[in-house]
Protein backbone atom coordinates (compact mmCIF):
# COMPACT_ATOMS: atom_id res chain seq x y z
CA UNK A 1 0.00 0.00 0.00
CA UNK A 2 3.00 2.33 1.13
CA UNK A 3 4.41 1.84 -2.53
CA UNK A 4 1.06 2.38 -4.33
CA UNK A 5 0.92 5.66 -2.54
CA UNK A 6 4.09 6.70 -3.27
CA UNK A 7 2.97 6.27 -7.46
CA UNK A 8 0.08 8.90 -6.83
CA UNK A 9 2.03 11.18 -4.81
CA UNK A 10 4.56 10.87 -7.53
CA UNK A 11 2.62 10.93 -10.55
CA UNK A 12 0.67 14.52 -9.42
CA UNK A 13 4.45 15.50 -8.43
CA UNK A 14 5.69 15.30 -11.76
CA UNK A 15 2.43 16.64 -12.93
CA UNK A 16 2.62 19.78 -11.23
CA UNK A 17 6.37 20.22 -12.03
CA UNK A 18 6.00 19.99 -15.89
CA UNK A 19 3.71 23.45 -15.08
CA UNK A 20 7.48 25.08 -15.12
CA UNK A 21 8.91 22.93 -17.43
CA UNK A 22 5.92 24.14 -20.10
CA UNK A 23 6.99 27.87 -19.35
CA UNK A 24 10.54 27.29 -19.92
CA UNK A 25 9.49 25.55 -22.94
CA UNK A 26 6.38 28.10 -24.19
CA UNK A 27 8.91 31.43 -23.68
CA UNK A 28 11.54 29.26 -25.99
CA UNK A 29 9.19 27.74 -28.59
CA UNK A 30 5.95 27.49 -30.86
CA UNK A 31 3.02 26.69 -28.66
CA UNK A 32 1.72 24.15 -31.30
CA UNK A 33 5.11 23.14 -32.05
CA UNK A 34 5.66 21.98 -28.54
CA UNK A 35 2.19 19.94 -28.05
CA UNK A 36 2.50 17.95 -31.28
CA UNK A 37 6.02 17.14 -30.51
CA UNK A 38 4.83 16.02 -27.67
CA UNK A 39 2.37 14.06 -29.16
CA UNK A 40 4.36 12.27 -31.35
CA UNK A 41 7.35 11.54 -28.89
CA UNK A 42 4.15 9.64 -26.85
CA UNK A 43 2.93 7.73 -29.21
CA UNK A 44 6.47 6.21 -29.92
CA UNK A 45 6.97 5.26 -26.36
CA UNK A 46 3.06 4.31 -26.38
CA UNK A 47 3.37 1.72 -28.91
CA UNK A 48 5.67 -0.62 -27.50
CA UNK A 49 3.86 -0.97 -24.14
CA UNK A 50 0.44 -1.15 -25.57
CA UNK A 51 1.53 -4.23 -27.64
CA UNK A 52 3.56 -5.29 -24.58
CA UNK A 53 1.27 -4.60 -21.76
CA UNK A 54 -2.66 -4.33 -23.57
CA UNK A 55 -4.14 -7.73 -24.47
CA UNK A 56 -5.09 -7.35 -27.65
CA UNK A 57 -8.50 -5.57 -27.82
CA UNK A 58 -11.07 -4.39 -30.65
CA UNK A 59 -11.90 -0.64 -30.56
CA UNK A 60 -15.26 0.45 -31.75
CA UNK A 61 -16.04 3.16 -34.22
CA UNK A 62 -18.02 5.03 -31.34
CA UNK A 63 -15.33 4.73 -28.75
CA UNK A 64 -12.62 5.92 -31.35
CA UNK A 65 -15.08 9.04 -31.73
CA UNK A 66 -15.21 9.55 -28.29
CA UNK A 67 -11.37 9.24 -27.88
CA UNK A 68 -11.19 11.55 -30.53
CA UNK A 69 -13.04 14.36 -28.89
CA UNK A 70 -11.44 13.56 -25.67
CA UNK A 71 -7.75 14.31 -27.50
CA UNK A 72 -9.51 17.59 -28.87
CA UNK A 73 -10.24 19.07 -25.66
CA UNK A 74 -8.28 16.84 -23.16
CA UNK A 75 -4.87 17.00 -25.05
CA UNK A 76 -5.00 20.02 -27.51
CA UNK A 77 -7.39 22.52 -26.01
CA UNK A 78 -5.22 21.74 -22.33
CA UNK A 79 -1.65 22.02 -23.88
CA UNK A 80 -2.77 24.86 -26.24
CA UNK A 81 -4.20 26.88 -22.86
CA UNK A 82 -2.00 25.99 -20.76
CA UNK A 83 1.38 27.25 -22.64
CA UNK A 84 -0.50 29.98 -24.27
CA UNK A 85 -1.21 31.09 -20.40
CA UNK A 86 2.30 30.22 -18.98
CA UNK A 87 3.51 32.60 -21.65
CA UNK A 88 1.84 35.46 -19.61
CA UNK A 89 1.59 34.25 -15.79
CA UNK A 90 3.61 32.78 -13.35
CA UNK A 91 4.32 28.95 -13.08
CA UNK A 92 2.85 29.50 -9.51
CA UNK A 93 -0.21 30.73 -10.32
CA UNK A 94 -0.73 28.04 -13.64
CA UNK A 95 -0.25 25.65 -10.45
CA UNK A 96 -3.00 27.11 -9.00
CA UNK A 97 -5.58 27.40 -11.03
CA UNK A 98 -4.54 23.83 -12.28
CA UNK A 99 -5.89 22.67 -9.10
CA UNK A 100 -9.28 24.15 -9.91
CA UNK A 101 -10.14 20.70 -12.12
CA UNK A 102 -11.30 18.48 -9.42
CA UNK A 103 -14.15 21.37 -9.01
CA UNK A 104 -14.77 22.05 -12.64
CA UNK A 105 -15.17 18.32 -13.27
CA UNK A 106 -17.80 18.30 -10.57
CA UNK A 107 -19.95 21.72 -11.85
CA UNK A 108 -19.48 20.02 -15.08
CA UNK A 109 -20.98 16.50 -14.11
CA UNK A 110 -24.02 18.28 -12.75
CA UNK A 111 -24.28 20.25 -15.36
CA UNK A 112 -23.76 17.70 -18.48
CA UNK A 113 -24.28 14.63 -16.82
CA UNK A 114 -26.99 15.48 -14.41
CA UNK A 115 -24.77 13.78 -10.91
CA UNK A 116 -25.92 15.18 -7.86
CA UNK A 117 -23.40 17.02 -6.33
CA UNK A 118 -22.97 16.72 -2.27
CA UNK A 119 -22.73 20.24 -0.28
CA UNK A 120 -18.87 20.24 0.29
CA UNK A 121 -18.70 19.89 -3.83
CA UNK A 122 -21.04 22.99 -3.79
CA UNK A 123 -17.84 24.48 -1.05
CA UNK A 124 -14.86 23.44 -2.81
CA UNK A 125 -16.59 25.12 -6.44
CA UNK A 126 -16.88 28.14 -4.12
CA UNK A 127 -13.49 27.89 -2.60
CA UNK A 128 -11.92 27.38 -5.76
CA UNK A 129 -13.97 30.73 -7.59
CA UNK A 130 -12.10 32.33 -4.38
CA UNK A 131 -8.83 30.97 -4.66
CA UNK A 132 -8.62 31.99 -8.62
CA UNK A 133 -9.57 35.59 -7.49
CA UNK A 134 -6.83 35.51 -4.37
CA UNK A 135 -4.46 34.42 -7.04
CA UNK A 136 -5.51 37.32 -10.29
CA UNK A 137 -6.18 39.79 -6.65
CA UNK A 138 -2.08 39.44 -6.39
CA UNK A 139 -0.89 39.83 -9.83
CA UNK A 140 -2.92 42.45 -10.07
CA UNK A 141 -2.14 44.28 -6.85
CA UNK A 142 1.23 43.83 -6.56
CA UNK A 143 3.12 45.48 -10.19
CA UNK A 144 2.35 42.28 -12.06
CA UNK A 145 1.09 43.16 -15.61
CA UNK A 146 -2.45 43.16 -16.50
CA UNK A 147 -1.70 41.02 -18.91
CA UNK A 148 -1.22 38.23 -16.48
CA UNK A 149 -4.67 38.19 -15.49
CA UNK A 150 -5.21 36.81 -19.37
CA UNK A 151 -2.88 34.47 -18.46
CA UNK A 152 -4.35 32.72 -15.87
CA UNK A 153 -7.58 32.85 -17.66
CA UNK A 154 -5.67 31.00 -20.55
CA UNK A 155 -4.81 28.11 -18.21
CA UNK A 156 -8.51 27.86 -16.83
CA UNK A 157 -9.25 27.60 -20.26
CA UNK A 158 -6.98 24.47 -20.32
CA UNK A 159 -8.59 23.24 -16.85
CA UNK A 160 -12.49 23.83 -18.89
CA UNK A 161 -10.67 21.37 -21.54
CA UNK A 162 -9.47 18.43 -19.20
CA UNK A 163 -12.45 18.34 -17.39
CA UNK A 164 -14.67 18.04 -20.89
CA UNK A 165 -11.71 15.71 -21.15
CA UNK A 166 -12.91 13.61 -18.07
CA UNK A 167 -16.42 13.79 -18.57
CA UNK A 168 -16.34 11.97 -21.81
CA UNK A 169 -14.19 9.40 -20.08
CA UNK A 170 -16.54 8.81 -18.03
CA UNK A 171 -18.61 7.06 -21.05
CA UNK A 172 -16.23 4.59 -22.28
CA UNK A 173 -14.49 3.59 -19.21
CA UNK A 174 -13.59 0.09 -18.96
CA UNK A 175 -14.26 -0.46 -22.60
CA UNK A 176 -10.86 -0.25 -23.46
CA UNK A 177 -7.40 -0.58 -21.87
CA UNK A 178 -5.94 2.61 -20.81
CA UNK A 179 -2.31 2.51 -22.74
CA UNK A 180 -4.63 1.69 -26.17
CA UNK A 181 -6.61 4.35 -25.25
CA UNK A 182 -4.00 6.62 -24.37
CA UNK A 183 -2.39 5.56 -27.50
CA UNK A 184 -5.32 6.65 -29.62
CA UNK A 185 -5.72 9.90 -28.16
CA UNK A 186 -2.05 10.78 -28.59
CA UNK A 187 -2.30 9.46 -32.21
CA UNK A 188 -5.49 11.99 -32.80
CA UNK A 189 -3.65 15.17 -31.05
CA UNK A 190 -0.99 14.59 -33.49
CA UNK A 191 -2.89 14.35 -36.46
CA UNK A 192 -4.96 17.36 -34.76
CA UNK A 193 -2.27 19.95 -34.12
CA UNK A 194 -0.08 18.97 -37.24
CA UNK A 195 -1.95 21.75 -39.02
CA UNK A 196 -1.11 24.49 -36.75
CA UNK A 197 2.36 22.91 -35.96
CA UNK A 198 3.54 23.18 -39.57
CA UNK A 199 4.15 26.82 -39.97
CA UNK A 200 6.37 27.29 -36.81
CA UNK A 201 8.45 24.31 -37.74
CA UNK A 202 11.24 25.92 -38.61
CA UNK A 203 11.95 26.66 -35.01
CA UNK A 204 12.55 23.10 -34.18
CA UNK A 205 16.51 24.09 -35.33
CA UNK A 206 16.57 25.28 -31.62
CA UNK A 207 15.87 21.99 -30.31
CA UNK A 208 19.93 21.94 -31.37
CA UNK A 209 20.31 23.13 -27.67
CA UNK A 210 20.72 20.22 -25.27
CA UNK A 211 19.02 21.57 -22.56
CA UNK A 212 16.00 22.44 -24.77
CA UNK A 213 15.61 18.80 -26.10
CA UNK A 214 16.02 16.91 -23.14
CA UNK A 215 12.88 19.39 -21.42
CA UNK A 216 11.11 18.72 -24.33
CA UNK A 217 11.90 15.00 -23.53
CA UNK A 218 11.29 14.99 -19.98
CA UNK A 219 7.85 16.67 -20.61
CA UNK A 220 7.22 14.08 -23.15
CA UNK A 221 7.89 11.06 -21.26
CA UNK A 222 7.03 12.31 -17.75
CA UNK A 223 3.25 14.01 -18.77
CA UNK A 224 2.31 11.72 -21.71
CA UNK A 225 3.57 7.99 -20.26
CA UNK A 226 5.25 8.07 -16.77
CA UNK A 227 2.37 10.08 -14.93
CA UNK A 228 -0.30 7.73 -16.63
CA UNK A 229 1.79 4.57 -15.68
CA UNK A 230 2.21 5.42 -11.78
CA UNK A 231 -1.48 7.10 -11.54
CA UNK A 232 -2.89 3.90 -12.49
CA UNK A 233 0.09 1.50 -11.40
CA UNK A 234 -1.06 3.21 -7.77
CA UNK A 235 -5.11 2.76 -8.58
CA UNK A 236 -4.35 -0.75 -8.41
CA UNK A 237 -4.41 -1.31 -4.74
CA UNK A 238 -5.83 2.72 -3.93
CA UNK A 239 -9.60 3.20 -4.22
CA UNK A 240 -10.42 5.78 -6.69
CA UNK A 241 -11.92 7.79 -3.52
CA UNK A 242 -8.90 7.75 -2.30
CA UNK A 243 -6.30 8.49 -4.79
CA UNK A 244 -8.41 11.50 -5.63
CA UNK A 245 -6.73 13.25 -2.57
CA UNK A 246 -3.17 12.75 -3.96
CA UNK A 247 -3.94 15.71 -6.36
CA UNK A 248 -3.26 17.92 -3.81
CA UNK A 249 0.61 17.26 -4.68
CA UNK A 250 0.00 19.03 -8.31
CA UNK A 251 -0.07 22.39 -6.83
CA UNK A 252 2.31 22.03 -3.97
CA UNK A 253 4.83 20.76 -6.46
CA UNK A 254 4.07 23.34 -8.60
CA UNK A 255 4.98 26.31 -6.46
CA UNK A 256 8.05 24.49 -4.71
CA UNK A 257 9.29 24.24 -8.58
CA UNK A 258 8.15 27.95 -9.49
CA UNK A 259 9.87 29.33 -6.30
CA UNK A 260 12.98 27.49 -6.11
CA UNK A 261 14.30 26.91 -9.97
CA UNK A 262 12.17 29.34 -11.39
CA UNK A 263 12.94 32.19 -8.74
CA UNK A 264 8.83 33.35 -8.48
CA UNK A 265 8.15 34.79 -5.61
CA UNK A 266 5.66 33.75 -3.16
CA UNK A 267 3.34 36.70 -1.27
CA UNK A 268 0.75 36.53 1.30
CA UNK A 269 -2.15 36.89 -1.25
CA UNK A 270 -0.88 33.84 -3.06
CA UNK A 271 -0.48 31.67 0.42
CA UNK A 272 -4.23 32.57 0.74
CA UNK A 273 -5.14 31.49 -3.17
CA UNK A 274 -3.61 28.55 -1.95
CA UNK A 275 -4.70 27.52 1.16
CA UNK A 276 -8.07 28.83 -0.94
CA UNK A 277 -6.82 25.95 -3.28
CA UNK A 278 -6.26 23.23 -1.49
CA UNK A 279 -9.14 23.50 0.40
CA UNK A 280 -11.00 23.26 -2.37
CA UNK A 281 -8.84 20.51 -4.33
CA UNK A 282 -9.39 18.14 -1.13
CA UNK A 283 -13.31 18.95 -0.20
CA UNK A 284 -13.78 17.60 -3.91
CA UNK A 285 -11.96 14.58 -3.99
CA UNK A 286 -11.65 13.08 -0.31
CA UNK A 287 -13.46 9.84 -0.60
CA UNK A 288 -17.33 10.21 1.26
CA UNK A 289 -17.90 8.25 4.61
CA UNK A 290 -19.50 4.91 3.95
CA UNK A 291 -22.21 4.03 6.33
CA UNK A 292 -22.43 0.75 7.74
CA UNK A 293 -25.28 -1.73 6.85
CA UNK A 294 -26.00 -2.82 10.54
CA UNK A 295 -26.34 -6.63 10.79
CA UNK A 296 -29.58 -8.56 11.27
Amino acid sequence: MILSYAQLALSMMLVGANVGVAKLLAEQLPIAMIAFLRCCLAVALLLPLVCWLDPPAPVSREVKRNLFFQAVFGTALYNAGLLAGLRLTTALEGGLVLATLPAVVAIGSFLWLRESLAPRQWLAAGLAGLGMAAITLARLGFGGSAGSALGNLLVFLGVTGEAIYVLLAKRVAGRVPVLTASLWMQFFSAAVLLPFALPGMGAVSALRDPWLLGLLAFHSVTASVLCLLLWFGGLRHVPAGVAGSFTAFLPASAAVTAVIFLGESFGPIHAAGFALMMSSLLLATWPARRTIAPRA
